[in-house]
C-alpha cells in the first residue's frame, strides 16, 4: 500500500450509544445515507487507510469494505480505547504509517481539510499530538495521533485508568486546530434523534450535502 498521506484513520463507533437508544448510532439515516457513509465519505480521501472501530459482530459492517477492529481493552472504556485499538492496529499491520487520525462516526460534516491542516500545524510548531477546536471548543475525538505513543496510552488506559481523552494529552505538547462555525459546526455530532432532525435541516437549508 502507498503512503500518500502518511496518515492512517480511524472511525470512532465503539460506544453504547444510549442517548439514541442504543445500538449502532452510526447507521442511522440523515438524508438517505448511513452517518457511516457520510463519515467515510469525508474521510476516505484524507488518509492512505481507513479502518473501523466497533465491538460487536464485525458482519453489520460488511458493506463498508473496512477492517474492523473491537477494542483492545474491555469495558466501553470510551473513545481512548478506540484510539489505542487503533494504533495498535497500525504498529501490527501498517507499521510504516506515523500517524493515525481520528473520526467520530456521529459527525456527517466532518471537513474535508482536517486532516492536512491538523498535520501541518503539527508539524510546523512541533506537537506531539493534535485536536480540532470549532467555535473555541475543544473536539478531542477528532484528533491526529503519533503511533509511537501507543505503550504510553495503554500504560494510561490500563495501569492508571485514565478515561478522558483531555487528562492524556495534557501531558504532551497539544495542538489545537481551529475551525469556525460558519455556516455550520463541521464537528456537529448527532447524539439524540433531535440532533438527526437538526442535521436534516441543516441539508435541507443547502450549507451542506
Amino acid at each position: 500500500m502507498g503512503d500518500k498521506f502518511g496518515v492512517c484513520g480511524l472511525l470512532l463507533a465503539g460506544g453504547q450509544s444510549r442517548r439514541m437508544g442504543g445500538g449502532d448510532k452510526c447507521l442511522q439515516i440523515l438524508a438517505g445515507k448511513t452517518l457511516l457513509t457520510r463519515v467515510i465519505e469525508c474521510a476516505r480521501p484524507q488518509v492512505d487507510e481507513l479502518i473501523l472501530n466497533a465491538n460487536g459482530n464485525s458482519a453489520r459492517f460488511e458493506e463498508y469494505g473496512l477492517s474492523v477492529v473491537d477494542d483492545v481493552v474491555s469495558g466501553f472504556s470510551g473513545p481512548l480505547a478506540g484510539i489505542l485499538t487503533g494504533l495498535e492496529w497500525l504498529r501490527i499491520n501498517h507499521p510504516d504509517c506515523r500517524w493515525l487520525a481520528s473520526f467520530a462516526c456521529d459527525a456527517p460534516f466532518i471537513p474535508s481539510d482536517m486532516v492536512s491542516r491538523m498535520k501541518s500545524a503539527t508539524e510546523k510548531q512541533n506537537g506531539e499530538v493534535c485536536c480540532a477546536v470549532s467555535g473555541g471548543r475543544d473536539q478531542p475525538v477528532f484528533g491526529l495521533w503519533p503511533v509511537k505513543l501507543a505503550g504510553d496510552l495503554r500504560e494510561a488506559l490500563v495501569k492508571e485508568k485514565v478515561r478522558k481523552v483531555d487528562l492524556w494529552t495534557q501531558r504532551y505538547k497539544l495542538i489545537r486546530t481551529e475551525w469556525q462555525l460558519d455556516p455550520l459546526d463541521p464537528f456537529f455530532n448527532v447524539n439524540t434523534q433531535e440532533d438527526l432532525v437538526k442535521a436534516k435541516k441543516l441539508i435541507g437549508s443547502n450549507l451542506t450535502t
